[in-house]
């Protein structure tokens, strides 16, 4: 099938075009997103694969459509970046990639916690400038301090199995428990009563209209004063302008995000000779006890390999008209 690949990267190519020789796809890359203004680049192509800053609105998707696009192949877990109302409208299938490595996410939000905690960023900025001086550097011991996890699918899991390897106590929210996760040991309470005992707090949940700025101006207020709080799922999940109040009150001890609710304008660009116009993330990067990752959770071998892997083979399920596990539908 011929694919017109959107938001591509030197990376993206490397693993999909080593994997696609055993797929036999016809693959073109574009670097640009795909938005309402590119959606003109997908003329004559059957499917596009996109990523997560990609927008496919009701004018992308009805522009797309009318140049011949059937289908829209999600080479990442989210979907919220996709009308799929209006996907459904126009017998677009849409398919995603559920799991691709949860380890990896996982793993860095247990490094961002470190980091945090350990000051490691400054510490390794003053000793390559020769001062070895230890003020300002202290932490405290992760053992013993309560960890919690908000949505405990794969990469929850994953991260409550890390941080109970630290000796953390765990707490859980989600609407649906894990079973691993109470065998692990952790216990499952009300958000609010996450919120109020947590020493770290993580979130690991989908971004959904029910889930948009759950951590907002009243929730930040039941947080145990001086937490920590990290983000490695979706940017829109936290209320930007709410936590920065709550850094400058004390309330937040430490943010790390992985991810910013504007980030589909500068995430996965090289901005350094710019002047950076989003005031919000500027001012976000002049906290010393705020770590700022540009989405790079997933970014490992394995996931790239597993994304690879999983995205060519949704989009030979649909050339050959097959169901598709993956596939993703409007709700009712």
């Amino acid at each position: 099938m011929k694919v017109a690949v959107f938001s591509t990267k030197s990376y993206d190519r490397q693993f999909f075009e080593a994997i696609n020789a055993d797929y036999g796809h016809e693959l073109t890359f574009f670097e640009p997103r795909l938005t309402p203004e590119t959606a003109v680049l997908a003329e004559g192509f059957p499917c596009v694969c996109v990523f997560i800053n990609d927008r496919l609105s009701e004018e992308t998707l009805r522009t797309i459509a009318s140049h011949g696009t059937q289908y829209i192949a999600l080479r990442c877990a989210g979907f919220n970046n996709v009308d799929l109302k209006v996907a459904a409208e126009l017998g677009m299938k849409v398919v995603r990639v559920p799991a691709y490595s949860p380890y990896a996410v996982a793993e860095h939000a247990v490094g961002l916690v470190l980091m945090l905690n350990r000051k490691l960023y400054r510490a390794y900025n003053r000793v390559r400038d020769d001062d070895f001086s230890l003020d300002g550097l202290l932490g405290f011991d992760l053992h013993g301090c309560t960890v919690g996890v908000v949505g405990t699918g794969k990469i929850g899991q994953c991260f409550a199995q890390i941080m109970k390897g630290f000796g953390c106590y765990l707490l859980a929210y989600d609407i649906h428990p894990n079973p691993a996760c109470v065998e692990l040991g952790v216990k499952y309470v009300a958000l609010p009563e996450l919120l109020a005992n947590s020493d770290v707090v993580s979130l690991h949940c989908p971004l959904f209209p029910e889930t948009y700025h759950m951590i907002n101006e009243q929730t930040l207020q039941l947080f145990k004063r001086g937490a920590m709080l990290i983000n490695t799922s979706r940017g829109a999940l936290i209320d930007t302008h709410a936590v920065i109040g709550a850094i400058k009150s004390g309330q937040i001890g430490y943010l790390g995000i992985d991810v910013y609710e504007e980030e589909e304008e500068l995430f996965f660009e090289d901005l350094s000779d710019t002047v950076i116009q989003d005031d919000t993330f500027q001012l976000l990067q002049s906290y010393p006890n705020v770590v700022i990752t540009a989405h790079q959770a997933f970014f490992t071998r394995n996931a790239l390999t597993n994304i690879a892997n999983t995205t060519l083979a949704n989009i030979r399920d649909l050339a050959a008209g097959t169901p598709c596990p993956n596939e993703v539908k409007a709700p009712a």
